[in-house]
């Protein structure tokens, strides 16, 4: 099985023609997260970075110590993001930033840690307010996919900002990276041309705690993060219906056969990507073990809600991922006539939005004898 090129760990032996100054788009749990990462890495790296890392915030007025005020001030007092990663101390060299002009305009790197729905408008505002020779790096999980195809959400930042923009994913919860538990994550970078070298895009993530590996396969990164969330709600049917570990791990492998499947199909993906990278097999594993796309569908089989209310009831304003991004999928095969050809991806969108039973998920799996029998084969446990 091929797998793309790896760039590993921060090596940085060859000095930059220029140091490189750090921005990051976005400012919840994940971006904060991130932000402090960077800004560790520009204190660490102070030959090859700047040492102000800036964090564009949305501004918002939030209560403080009993009074109105607003977001970045408090941050830049307290290095502390206290409404979207509270108890976690950000280095003072990151500053939050109210003017997403004023960190397009400061960055080489530009990290887009915003929520999808959300990308077009921030990149309007940020067009004709970049450097020369800025590149991008998406660490938006998911695709857009629709009848008319696949767009990876590195491909919008690029469009939109005519600059190179790859992609990191991996199995990475904010709040678990933020208090510096070790995880893998995977950067998916192959600019035309290397205007900022793979070696430093690692070193600007890559921290003990967060182990960073570079491919070249741009697409089954980005891919890896979104599909995952399908096969999580399958797995997460299974638990409603308590069904054992040994079903569930099925379901699992099944799903990553699909992942592969349409990465390579749609894409130049390369086959080792999911299986081997933390964007796929890991992320896929995480979600599936946990996470709202899980947790929703365990609870739509046990409590016979419908999805979207129970979207409401137990998210708190997140969006339920796993499901649109299966009636996506859906549509877009049944535009190639390959519904058939996911049975897994096809199910998860007949149990959402078209009444099956769940436990009907079950027939996707027993016809499916792919390995030849052992008629002499031995017992296992």
């Amino acid at each position: 099985m091929s797998a793309p090129h790896q760039t590993t760990g921060a090596n940085l032996d060859q000095a930059p023609k220029k140091r490189l100054a750090v921005g990051v788009i976005g400012s919840g749990n994940w971006g904060t997260a991130i932000a402090k990462i960077c800004g560790e890495n520009a204190r660490a790296h102070g030959h090859h970075f700047r040492s102000k890392v800036r964090m564009w915030v949305f501004e918002e007025e939030i209560e403080h110590k009993g009074e109105k005020r607003k977001l970045t001030e408090v941050f830049n007092e307290t290095h502390e993001n206290v409404k979207y990663l509270p108890g976690v101390e950000c280095p003072p060299n990151v500053i939050a930033v109210p003017d997403v002009r004023e960190v397009a305009r400061r960055s080489d790197v530009l990290v887009f840690v915003v929520p999808h729905q959300f990308i077009n408008r921030v990149c309007d505002q940020m067009a004709g307010h970049l450097r020369p020779n800025a590149v991008g790096i998406s660490c938006i999980k998911g695709v857009s996919v629709g009848k008319d195809g696949v767009r990876l959400f590195s491909d919008v930042i690029q469009e939109k900002l005519g600059i190179y923009c790859g992609v990191l994913s991996g199995a990475n919860v904010a709040n678990e990276v933020a208090k510096e538990q070790f995880c893998e994550t995977t950067i998916g970078y192959k600019p035309p041309q290397p205007i900022v070298s793979p070696e430093q895009i690692v070193a600007v993530f890559d921290r003990p705690y967060f182990s960073v590996v570079s491919v070249d396969d741009v697409a089954g990164v980005a891919l890896g993060g979104a599909l995952k969330n399908i096969v999580a709600m399958a797995v997460g049917f299974a638990d409603g219906m308590e069904w054992g570990g040994n079903t569930k791990s099925a379901i699992m492998r099944r799903g990553l056969l699909e992942m592969q499947k349409f990465a390579t199909t749609f894409f130049d993906s390369e086959p080792g990507t999911m299986v081997e990278q933390s964007c796929g097999i890991a992320d896929l594993v995480t979600s599936c073990l946990g996470g709202r796309n899980n947790r929703v569908a365990e609870a739509y089989v046990k409590s016979g809600k419908p999805i979207d209310v129970l979207e409401k009831e137990l998210l708190g304003g997140q969006l339920l991922q796993g499901a649109s991004t299966a009636k996506e999928v859906h549509e877009f095969l049944s535009t190639k006539d390959m519904v058939n050809e996911f049975p897994l991806f096809r199910s998860v969108y007949k149990i959402c939005y078209e009444n099956m039973d769940a436990k009907d998920l079950i027939q996707v799996l027993q016809p499916l004898k792919e390995e030849s029998e052992n008629e002499g084969g031995t017992e296992t446990e």
